[in-house]
């Protein structure tokens, strides 16, 4: 009987090891450095570093958004990029929405062109060289997800890369 409670025991505790670990996936600092990084690769820009100054700023202001979730610009001293999703959004799909928006840059014109491209050239912005991100749940249960860049980019008139 001893046996078996230690067995449960330890069956729990290693599904809860795994429950806290699967809760963290695809929103490490690594895991948003590689989202970006595997874009910036793709238009021959390169690597950004995580930037803990700017990660707390971004988790101060997403700790501020969680009343209502709106997606409000912070007007703060970096670039930034914001989302909000349901249900297990991660900053890794916040990352992707943002990427995806790649083939709405037209670089001939340096415009978006059938669609939202600014989100895409915030994470290419050459001279941005790091990034600080947070996520942080909403009251209603959404998620709200931004990066900041710095330094920042999207300067109207000057290309991405």
């Amino acid at each position: 009987m001893g046996l078996c409670k230690i067995s449960v025991a330890l069956a729990c505790l290693i599904g809860s090891a795994l429950l806290v670990h699967t809760s963290y996936a695809q929103n490490s600092q690594q895991d948003y450095l590689n989202a970006h990084n595997t874009a910036r690769a793709q238009v021959s820009v390169g690597p950004m570093t995580w930037n803990n100054t700017v990660a707390a700023y971004a988790q101060s202001y997403a700790n501020k958004q969680i009343g209502d979730c709106n997606l409000v610009h912070s007007n703060g001293p970096y670039g930034e990029n914001l989302a909000k999703g349901s249900g297990s959004f991660t900053g890794t799909a916040a990352v992707n929405l943002w990427v995806a928006e790649k083939p709405n840059y037209d670089y001939n014109s340096n415009s978006c062109v059938g669609g939202e491209c600014r989100h895409y050239t915030q994470v290419v912005w050459r001279n941005s060289v790091s990034l600080g991100c947070a996520r942080a749940q909403c009251n209603n249960g959404w998620w709200y997800i931004i990066c900041n860049y710095y330094p920042p980019g999207n300067y109207i008139g000057q290309r991405p890369y």
